[in-house]
């Protein structure tokens, strides 16, 4: 998968529910949806849900675990996806930087 921003798993990620699982996933190395929904204040089914858009993306993978799935986070996508966030962050830092350099250009050039 390419390091560029992936728009997909943004948007999976930019859900508060959605990242809550993540954290509680890694917090106990894995769980279900049911295990997961005792924690949470959504059912069961919007659990699954949530959990489908993330194995989508590739944040977590699953294996059978009786009568459900266990969930657990993929470290190394996650780690791609922290990759990411750095390298957007740095850009809109120098994105903005410029923007400052202009408007304080503007600002010395009005005050003169």
């Amino acid at each position: 998968m390419s390091e560029a921003a992936d728009d997909q798993l943004w948007s999976a990620i930019g859900d508060p529910t959605r990242r809550r699982m993540l954290d509680l996933l890694l917090i106990a190395g894995g769980g279900t949806a049911t295990t997961l929904s005792e924690q949470l204040p959504v059912t069961r089914q919007a659990v699954a849900k949530h959990l489908g858009v993330l194995d989508r993306v590739g944040l977590v993978h699953s294996a059978p675990a009786g009568r459900e799935r266990r969930y657990e986070v993929d470290q190394d996508r996650l780690a791609r996806a922290s990759r990411q966030l750095v390298t957007v962050g740095s850009a809109w830092d120098a994105r903005l930087n410029r923007i400052k350099r202009i408007a304080e250009t503007i600002q010395r050039n009005q005050d003169a």
